[in-house]
């Protein structure tokens, strides 16, 4: 790196709050920032975090705390954020039915996905720059995902090298792809987590171009600012390149070219269409997530609660299914699995809890989701994941 490339990389790390050691230099105050600002990040809130017992009251918190420009990033959507809100509502529209008189001394939240028993189905999903919300970035939520026991899924535009997030995690960690237009720099990042640690290739299928978020355009030099060591590389010249160089031509025919390059199972990610899944099947891929981008891809697109019942029954148990968008509380899991899925992802809530509380944040978030599960498993008398199915909701009409 030169020293012109230094003195730009310290003036942006100090226009985020941060030290070049990634220190917070101060915390950041919401209510005070002019619309101009750049982001900043929080000072860490003492362990316990006083006061905060569900998704909703962590993302209020979370909101007070982080910068106008790392807020409009993370909360977008793209365009009118209908399908973020059709996440929630569809949801929310499911009715469960509740039973009595069940013996649940003892509820049961393990699950196995791609051959590992896992006590829970709750994962983190794909997320970038962590260090928009807390100067440990992705190796603080590593941490809470371990001390939560919940599998991680890192971005390929992390603001830690995945060498880094490896060597801070104690549960699995999944890599997220943007498959590069150059295949040998595609290759070489796979292998390069692959040979840290990572367990599964997660390969993002469904936003080969960015579609209207006018919300964070505002601020997108500042959001760039940070460093992304995954993806990054110095061309000739001093030119910087990263993952905007994504390409368009990605077709059924990579996911042989995956199969060259790496030993990791691999899951496709932004599945909605029921002939995609069936594709995925049979061009060999491990397990689908169904997934709209928690609504950041294409504004108006199907929530995914709904979308998933027809991807389940095409995929017929041949492939785990999972699926993530507006997961927000423990209910919203059942309602999930019970409609097909073998786990969830969360994204947006696990930020809200590093942004207030960094690791100790993320593990709390999850452990609510899973005591709510747990709970609604009880109320509606199921003691194994594997019991919930579609009974547990009320009959359509």
């Amino acid at each position: 790196m030169s020293d012109s490339h230094r003195v730009t990389r310290r003036r942006a790390l100090a226009s985020l709050g941060l030290a070049a050691g990634g220190a917070v230099a101060a915390p950041a105050v919401r209510a005070q920032q002019p619309a101009s600002s750049t982001p900043s990040v929080p000072a860490r809130s003492p362990e316990a975090t006083p006061g905060l017992f569900s998704l909703p009251q962590y993302e209020e918190r979370a909101k007070s705390l982080m910068s106008i420009p790392a807020w409009e990033y993370y909360d977008q959507g793209c365009a009118d954020d209908i399908t973020v809100r059709w996440n929630r509502e569809a949801l929310q529209r499911l009715r469960l039915e509740s039973r009595v008189m069940v013996d649940v001394e003892r509820i049961d939240t393990s699950t196995t996905l791609l051959g590992r028993a896992l006590p829970h189905p709750i994962l983190l999903a794909p997320a970038a720059a962590h260090m928009l919300v807390n100067p440990e970035g992705e190796v603080a939520t590593a941490r809470g995902a371990g001390a939560a026991a919940a599998t991680m899924v890192l971005s390929a535009n992390s603001n830690c090298a995945v060498e880094a997030v490896i060597a801070a995690a104690t549960q699995p960690i999944w890599f997220q792809l943007y498959v590069d237009r150059d295949r040998a720099i595609a290759k070489d990042l796979i292998q390069r987590a692959e040979g840290a640690g990572c367990q599964a290739l997660c390969v993002t299928v469904d936003q080969p171009v960015i579609y209207a978020r006018e919300r964070s355009a505002p601020y997108e030099a500042a959001l760039r600012v940070l460093p992304l060591p995954n993806v990054q590389r110095v061309l000739p010249g001093g030119v910087t390149q990263t993952s905007a160089n994504r390409t368009r031509s990605l077709t059924w025919k990579d996911l042989e070219w995956f199969r060259s390059v790496t030993k990791l199972p691999v899951v496709l990610k932004g599945i909605l269409h029921p002939e995609d899944a069936e594709q995925a099947v049979q061009a060999g891929a491990d397990a689908i997530i169904v997934s709209n981008h928690g609504g950041r891809a294409l504004d108006g697109v199907a929530p995914t609660i709904d979308a998933l019942p027809r991807v389940v029954a095409r995929v017929a148990g041949r492939k785990p299914v999972l699926m993530d968008g507006g997961i927000r509380r423990g209910a919203d899991v059942v309602r999930a699995l019970a409609r097909g899925a073998n786990a969830v992802l969360i994204g947006r809530p696990y930020l809200h809890g590093l942004a207030v509380n960094g690791s100790d944040g993320v593990r709390h978030i999850v452990e609510i989701l899973r005591r709510e599960l747990e709970a609604a498993m009880a109320l509606t008398g199921r003691t194994t994941i594997a019991a919930i199915d579609r009974t547990v909701l009320w009959p359509d009409p």
